[in-house]
Parts: structure tokens; sequence; C-alpha cells
């Protein structure tokens, strides 16, 4: 399972309409929330789905602490 934080920039394995692929975590939990980094769209989504579409980690915001183990 990969470990997911507030700020961090993920590329989705689908398109958004507006044609951006980049997204912005601003919510955690049961539910994650994302912002589209090119139009703005919040979209929320369970976690499970959310991690299933997840391509890879643009720009992790971790803790210095937790990006090096």
């Amino acid at each position: 399972m990969k470990e997911f934080y507030l700020g961090d920039i993920v590329e989705t394995r689908k398109e958004h309409p507006c044609g951006s692929k980049n997204w912005e975590v601003i919510r955690l939990g049961a539910d994650i929330k994302i912002k589209c980094v090119q139009c703005g769209r919040i979209v929320m989504l369970p976690r499970s789905k959310f991690e299933k579409s997840v391509k890879k980690i643009i720009k992790s915001n971790a803790p210095d602490n937790v990006a090096n183990e």
C-alpha cells in the first residue's frame, strides 16, 4: 500500500475531461479528496478506488523523517 500525504501531486491512469492527469491530494481519510491541477475541479473518492487509479506520485509532500525510509 502506498503512503499519501496532503499536498502530494499524483498522476492518474485516466485523463480528466479537461485533459490533465495530475491531481493534488487535499484531504486524507477513508475517502480522499483530490483537486485537478489544471482546472481546479475537486473530486472525492473512496480510498480503495483512489489507490487503484493512481499511476505514480509526481511530487511527494512526505515529512523528512518518513521520506528516507
